[in-house]
């Protein structure tokens, strides 16, 4: 899972500070990378490890490439690769045309496309991210069209031809230079991506991004989602293409409105901040039916707010904030290692122990995914003195693994892959645990909508054996690769 963002305007102006200030609104979507890569003659890249305001310490961009009409920004969350420098988007190659290119999402086929790109067309790889197999893939459909003036046609040809060979999940952006802006999906519309546009003296300009959370602080207005499939070309004179490609029945990942969308972004037409609060008030009955009597509810913030809130307001129990945080720390889900993400859990939240103290205390998060996170909070609450604690899942257990992005791809990782709520609650130490019911929770949309594959092992794309033993080793690999990292920083500490 990472965040997206591209821009394009006339050549009047300079989309350097708007992309750096864009990328801070969606910096909750990963906080391993930041970069940019603009277009004015020629491709200028700027891309670190860390978050946005490290990479981009005092707009530094601008001093590279002052008069940039277009350009792509995005922030990684590492699902595949390790955290570096060189596995940071955005990418580029310079053949046919020079190609820039950004995503979000998972790519799943990626020994078979790798085999193609180093057998077939003869490229070299040089990073672990998969967004180079698409963006090989891609170049390489294009390098069989007209060079100098590829039509509307070709583009979409090539991204059709790119759609076929890629599986797995993608929002993508790209620049093709002195052709345009192309922004396409994976066939089930998996991960978000939004068309947004603003209009000024010198003429429009365009904005692809993963949230709309973007647009409001930039001032654009929201077009529409991208369809499932869908392709939008924008050429040099800033006129609008788009075509339905390769689109199959859509599976919006559902994980966005449960945790990894901002509350106050507009996906597929829904406020994120609703969404949870449907899904709060739908766990009504099954508190009711499971027999507690909390004194109050509280949430894990801030994600689990509008759940909780909602929650409490149908069961007409108090909701009360029973935690402070720390608002400097990151996302502890998307830290890249459990010790860093313990370790973030232990800085972030104190609970508030005159609010908690001798009371029964139901808390509520939006998932519970390895435990670790959850059972140091119930130990949070034990110590603050609360007499009992309910913890509270607004997902349904997760017991499959996330292949299209979300980290959690292997299944030893899923507490709830090999026990029930009993035993969870012996393992975090609570006196009952509750998980939104997986029925109610797919009750509150169309059939074909959304993905709940890591509830109910339902993949949307073609899985095989061989690819979720890919995708397990690789993340095997990656993890040992973290802790090898961290020793020897512990070791450079220190000395």
């Amino acid at each position: 899972m990472c965040g997206i963002i591209g821009i394009y305007g006339s050549k009047h102006i300079n989309v350097n500070t708007m992309l750096i200030d864009g990328l801070n609104t969606i910096q909750h979507r990963g906080q391993d990378s930041a970069g940019i890569v603009t277009f004015n003659k020629t491709f200028h890249v700027r891309k670190g490890e860390g978050l946005v305001n490290h990479v981009f310490k005092n707009r530094s961009l601008e001093r590279i490439s002052p008069n940039a009409y277009i350009g792509l920004g995005h922030v990684r969350y590492s699902t595949i690769g390790v955290p570096s420098e060189l596995n940071a988007q955005p990418l580029t190659v310079s053949y046919p045309h020079g190609v820039a290119m950004v995503h979000n999402g998972n790519v799943i086929n990626v020994q078979e496309l790798k085999q193609i790109i180093s057998e077939k067309n003869h490229r070299l790889i040089t990073t672990e991210n998969d967004v180079e197999l698409i963006l090989h893939i891609l170049s390489s459909e294009l390098e069989k069209k007209n060079l100098n003036a590829p039509s509307p046609e070709d583009i979409f040809e090539s991204l059709f031809a790119t759609q076929q060979l890629v599986q797995g999940a993608y929002s993508a952006l790209a620049i093709i230079a002195n052709v345009g802006l192309v922004a396409f999906t994976d066939p089930h519309g998996i991960r978000p991506i939004v068309f947004g546009e603003k209009l000024t003296d010198s003429g429009p300009i365009y904005i692809f991004a993963s949230e709309t959370t973007s647009f409001d602080y930039l001032g654009f207005k929201r077009i529409r989602d991208l369809l499932p499939g869908e392709a939008i070309f924008i050429d040099q004179n800033l006129q609008i293409h788009s075509k339905l490609l390769k689109s199959e029945s859509p599976k919006f990942c559902i994980f966005e409105y449960i945790y990894f969308a901002r509350e106050d972004s507009i996906l597929q037409n829904r406020s994120v901040a609703i969404e949870r609060m449907r899904m709060g008030k739908a766990m009504a009955h099954k508190i009711r039916a499971s027999g507690i009597t909390p004194d109050l509810i509280i949430d894990v913030p801030s994600s689990a707010y509008f759940f909780a809130e909602s929650l409490a307001d149908e069961l007409g129990v108090p909701y009360t904030r029973g935690f402070a945080k720390n608002n400097f720390l990151g996302r502890s889900f998307i830290m890249p290692s459990p010790k860093q993400r313990s370790s973030a859990v232990k800085q972030k939240l104190n609970p508030i122990k005159a609010l908690v103290n001798a009371k029964k205390v139901a808390v509520v998060d939006d998932s519970i995914v390895r435990g670790t996170t959850s059972k140091h909070i119930v130990t949070l609450l034990r110590e603050a003195g609360a007499s009992k604690v309910y913890f509270i899942s607004a997902s349904p257990p997760i017991k499959y693994p996330c292949i299209y992005g979300i980290d959690m791809s292997t299944k030893t990782e899923l507490i709830a892959s090999d026990h029930n709520e009993e035993e969870i609650a012996a393992l975090i130490g609570a006196d009952k645990v509750i998980y939104q019911n997986l029925e109610d929770l797919m009750n509150l949309y169309p059939k074909e909508f959304a993905c709940f594959a890591c509830f109910n092992a339902n993949y949307p794309t073609k899985v095989t054996d061989d690819i979720f033993s890919d995708i397990e080793r690789d993340r095997c690999h990656n993890q040992t690769l973290l802790q090898q990292q961290q020793q020897q920083q512990e070791i450079t500490y220190e000395a």
